[in-house]
C-alpha cells in the first residue's frame, strides 16, 4: 500500500515530461541535427555508468575455508 503514492508519483512525472516534450514539438515542428557522437553517448553511456554501479557496489562472496582445504577423516575411505 505504501508504493501507491510512489507509483502515483512517477506517473504524474511521466505524464508532466510527455506534456512538455508534446509542446517543444508544437513549437519547434523542425526535426533536430543528428549528431552521430552524442547519439552513440546517450545510448551507451548510461547502461555503462549503471554496469560500473552495480559491479562496484555488488559484495564479492568470500570463499569457505572448507573449500580451500580438504576435510580429514571424511574421504570415504576406511581408517583400518
Amino acid at each position: 500500500m505504501a508504493k501507491l503514492p510512489y507509483l502515483l508519483l512517477y506517473w504524474v512525472l511521466a505524464l508532466v515530461m510527455s506534456a512538455a516534450l508534446a509542446a517543444a514539438g508544437g513549437r519547434w515542428p523542425e526535426p533536430l541535427p543528428i549528431w552521430p557522437p552524442l547519439v552513440w553517448g546517450l545510448l551507451l553511456l548510461p547502461p555503462a555508468l549503471m554496469t560500473l554501479l552495480l559491479l562496484l557496489r555488488w559484495p564479492l562472496p568470500s570463499a569457505p575455508p572448507a573449500a580451500t582445504a580438504p576435510l580429514r577423516g571424511d574421504g570415504g575411505e576406511s581408517s583400518d
